[in-house]
C-alpha cells in the first residue's frame, strides 16, 4: 500500500522541526499543508524520510521554507533538484478581481458570443459553398450519385421519425383547436375554428415543429455520426485511398433531409389538421364531413405551396448545419456532444429566422 504523506514534529530553539515521511505527491497530500499552516513558527525540514516528491510536494516545503526561515535538509537528489528550481523562480501569482461593472461584464459576453455566432455562419455558408462544388464536380465528371446511401438516410430520416411527428402534430392540432375555440367562444364564432387549424397547420406550424423535430432528430444524428468518424480518423482514410469525404458522407445525408422535408411536412399537417378535426367533432360537435368541406373552402393552394416552397430549404439547413458541425471536431469526445448541441440549436435558430424571412416574402406578394 502506498504510503500517504504525513509528518511528524518536535519543539526546537527557533521553532517547531519537521520530518516528512510517505509520498509528497499530489494525489498523497491530504490535509498536510493546512496542518503544516498550523504548526506556527519552524526551524527545519527534513525530507530523509520521504519516499517520493512531486512538484506540488516540493512547492509545499518551498512556501513553508520562505515564510519561516528554515532549512532544508535530507533531500534527494532528485528532490534537490525540484527545490532549486522552485527556489529560483521569484514570480508572484496574483488572482486580480474583476472591478468592471456588471454591464460591462454582460456587454463583453453578449460581444463574445455575437462574434462567436457570426464566425458560425460564415463557416456554415462556407460549407455550403465547399458541397456545392462538391455535388457539380461529381455531376461534371460523371461520377454516380451514392442513391443507395441516399435510400438508406431516408430510414433514418424519414421512415422512423413518423411515428413521433404524427402523434407530436396530432397533439398539437388538438391544441390549436382546444385554445381557438376557447377564444372564439366568447364571440359565437367557434366555426372559425376550422379555419385557424386548417391554416396554421398547412402554411406554418405543420411544417416549423416538423424542422424543429427533424433538427433534434437527424440534425444532431448527422453531427454525433460525423464527429465520430474524425475522431476515429476515418474521414481521413477516405481522402488517402481517394474518396470525397463531401461526396460520400455530406451529400447523401443533406439530399436525404432535402428530400424527406417535403414529405414530412405534408404529414405533419395532415395530423394536425385531423386532430383538430377530431376536438372539433368531440368538443364543437361539428361533423366531420362538415369539417372538410369547410378546410376545402378556406385553405388556398398558395399555402401548399408555400410550404412546399419551405420544405426544401429547411431541409437543406438542417443537413448542411449537422454536417458541418461534425465536421468540426478536432480533439476528443466531449467536443462531438458540444458540437451536436451546436448544430441542433443553430438549425432550430435559423429555421425559424428563415421561416419569418418566409413569413415576410410571402406577404409582400400577396400569398395571404
Amino acid at each position: 500500500m502506498v504510503a500517504r504523506a504525513d509528518f511528524e514534529h518536535s519543539d526546537g530553539a527557533g521553532g517547531a522541526e519537521v520530518r516528512f515521511t510517505g509520498r509528497l505527491t499530489l494525489a498523497r497530500l491530504g490535509d498536510v499543508p493546512e496542518r503544516l499552516d498550523s504548526l506556527g513558527a519552524i526551524s527545519s525540514l527534513d525530507l530523509s524520510s520521504i519516499d517520493r516528491i512531486d512538484t506540488v510536494g516540493a512547492w509545499i516545503v518551498t512556501r513553508s521554507a520562505r515564510a519561516h526561515g528554515a532549512t532544508v535538509t535530507g533531500a534527494s537528489p532528485e528532490a534537490q533538484r525540484l527545490l532549486d528550481a522552485l527556489a529560483s523562480d521569484t514570480s508572484e501569482y496574483r488572482v486580480h478581481r474583476d472591478r468592471r461593472s456588471m454591464w460591462m461584464r454582460m456587454l463583453e459576453q453578449v460581444g463574445t458570443a455575437s462574434v462567436s455566432i457570426w464566425r458560425e455562419l460564415i463557416g456554415i455558408i462556407d460549407f455550403f459553398g465547399a458541397m456545392v462544388i462538391a455535388l457539380f464536380n461529381q455531376i461534371r465528371a460523371r461520377r454516380s450519385i451514392r442513391w443507395h446511401a441516399i435510400v438508406t438516410r431516408f430510414q433514418t430520416v424519414g421512415v422512423d421519425a413518423l411515428p413521433i411527428i404524427g402523434l407530436m402534430s396530432f397533439l398539437i392540432g388538438i391544441v390549436i383547436a382546444q385554445q381557438g375555440a376557447v377564444q372564439l367562444r366568447q364571440f359565437g364564432l367557434e366555426v372559425f375554428t376550422i379555419n385557424l387549424v386548417g391554416r396554421v397547420s398547412i402554411r406554418e406550424l405543420g411544417l416549423l415543429m416538423t424542422a424543429i423535430m427533424v433538427a433534434g432528430r437527424s440534425g444532431s444524428a448527422f453531427a454525433a455520426q460525423i464527429g465520430t468518424m474524425k475522431l476515429t480518423e476515418e474521414v481521413d482514410a477516405m481522402r488517402t485511398i481517394g474518396v470525397s469525404p463531401m461526396e460520400a458522407i455530406v451529400l447523401p445525408r443533406v439530399a436525404a433531409s432535402t428530400i424527406t422535408m417535403p414529405l414530412l411536412g405534408f404529414y405533419a399537417s395532415i395530423c394536425a389538421i385531423i386532430g383538430g378535426g377530431v376536438f372539433c367533432w368531440i368538443g364543437l360537435e361539428i361533423p366531420p364531413l362538415t369539417y372538410i368541406q369547410r378546410l376545402r373552402e378556406i385553405i388556398p393552394m398558395t399555402d401548399f405551396w408555400a410550404m412546399l416552397i419551405k420544405a426544401p430549404v429547411f431541409g437543406i439547413l438542417i443537413g448542411v448545419t449537422g454536417c458541418y458541425e461534425g465536421m468540426q471536431v478536432r480533439q476528443n469526445a466531449e467536443e462531438v456532444g458540444q458540437r451536436t448541441t451546436s448544430a441542433v440549436v443553430a438549425a432550430i435558430f435559423l429555421v425559424i429566422v428563415l421561416d419569418a424571412f418566409f413569413a415576410v416574402f410571402f406577404s409582400s406578394i400577396g400569398w395571404n
